[in-house]
């Protein structure tokens, strides 16, 4: 029986403890004692909230080249029946966090024991899922001490094969923002609705007519969405809901369409309450800015994969994805791309179970992509 690989096994230690954002201690301590275990004579270590910066030191640095990874996790009760299925209830590593950190320890690994000419600076971040680690980590002391010259990142996917790369110069991941509305009426009896003000009907047709905004207020030639995939409201099958909450997001392509988005759902809320009689209100949530992918470092990193694994780049189109790893790349060149992972499900769902191989696949192509970048 072929000996497993060493950081597919650490994916599954990792898939046992998913945590979700700023919860992720467990997580954290598991990476620290990893890391201990390391060759330390070119490593300084940092921690910041749950994450951790971690500093390769080069032989005859000129610049740093930073390296992210993701931590958190979301809460999803796992369904995958795999002899590792996560032992915290209600959490699940179904957007790939698992495997992008085991790919960052194989990184960490390899050059702890093989320093490069220049720095490398690895980010465990926390709270990608929300409410947003990139941006408060950039921010930190920690990180502006250790400032990196250019910033990577990659995300599995799911939809393309084990082997598969998929990247773009440019747009890659659209502007996210969550989406928080509270509809609050007059509660009553289910048999007297004239006495009262049915927040259940009130979000219900609010639901509807947001999607005209889509429809009548984008250019058919751009793109949007808005998606809301939760509903609340009530307390029991015979009274009228005083109150209701609609839990959603939005994507768009572009922060000025964002904008639009934002200014006629507003303008319907005033509407709204004019017309139901209620009080409609939105809360705060995470905003995303788009993945603007490099075009100068995307390309080098196109045209190496072009000539040492040619089987491999797929050229692929901007997606809805929301992902703040572009807070990085709004300050720092660089790039994000998709890691083929060959799964019947999606992320962010139940029964999500990449393709390991795609583990020590990625750290290959990584290394060798870091070592032509600092060459010796």
């Amino acid at each position: 029986m072929t000996e497993l690989n060493t950081f597919i096994k650490l994916r599954r230690e990792l898939h046992l403890i998913p945590e979700l954002g700023y919860e992720e201690t467990q997580t954290q301590q598991f990476l620290l004692d990893y890391i201990a275990t390391l060759p330390q004579a070119n490593l300084e270590v940092k921690t910041w909230r749950t994450g951790i910066l971690v500093r390769v030191t080069g032989l005859a640095p000129k610049k740093t080249i930073g390296y992210r990874t993701d931590i958190d996790a979301l809460p999803i009760t796992e369904e995958t029946e795999l002899p590792f299925t996560s032992l915290h209830k209600g959490k699940m590593h179904a957007c790939g966090h698992d495997c992008h950190m085991s790919i960052a320890l194989g990184l960490l690994t390899n050059f702890a024991a093989k320093p490069l000419s220049d720095n490398l600076l690895f980010v465990f971040q926390p709270a990608e899922e929300g409410p947003g680690g990139a941006k408060p980590i950039m921010e930190s002391a920690e990180f502006k001490e250790w400032w990196p010259d250019l910033m990577l990142g990659l995300h599995i996917a799911p939809e393309y094969k084990v082997g598969q790369i998929a990247v773009k110069p440019g747009l890659l991941f659209a502007n996210t923002s969550e989406l928080f509305i509270s509809f609050k009426g007059k509660g009553g009896h289910a048999a007297y609705p004239h006495l009262a003000n049915d927040m259940v009907v009130a979000a219900s047709a609010f639901v509807g007519q947001m999607q005209t905004i889509i429809s009548r207020n984008i250019d058919p030639l751009d793109s949007a969405v808005i998606t809301i995939g939760q509903i609340r409201g009530g307390e029991a099958q015979n009274v009228i809901a005083e109150e209701a909450y609609l839990d959603g997001t939005i994507r768009t392509l572009s922060k000025e369409t964002m904008n639009t988005v934002w200014t006629r759902l507003k303008q319907l809320a005033k509407g709204w309450e004019e017309a139901y009689q209620c009080e409609v209100n939105f809360h705060a949530g995470s905003d995303y800015i788009e993945v603007d992918n490099d075009e100068k470092e995307t390309s080098k990193f196109i045209n190496y994969l072009q000539k040492q694994h040619p089987e491999s780049y797929v050229a692929c189109k901007e997606a809805m994805t929301g992902e703040d790893f572009g807070y990085f790349l709004e300050k720092i060149p660089g790039f994000m791309f998709w890691l083929g992972v060959d799964s019947e499900y999606s992320l962010h769902h139940a029964k999500l179970n990449p393709n390991e191989a795609a583990i020590p696949f990625a750290i290959d192509v990584l290394t060798g992509y870091l070592e032509s970048l600092s060459e010796i």
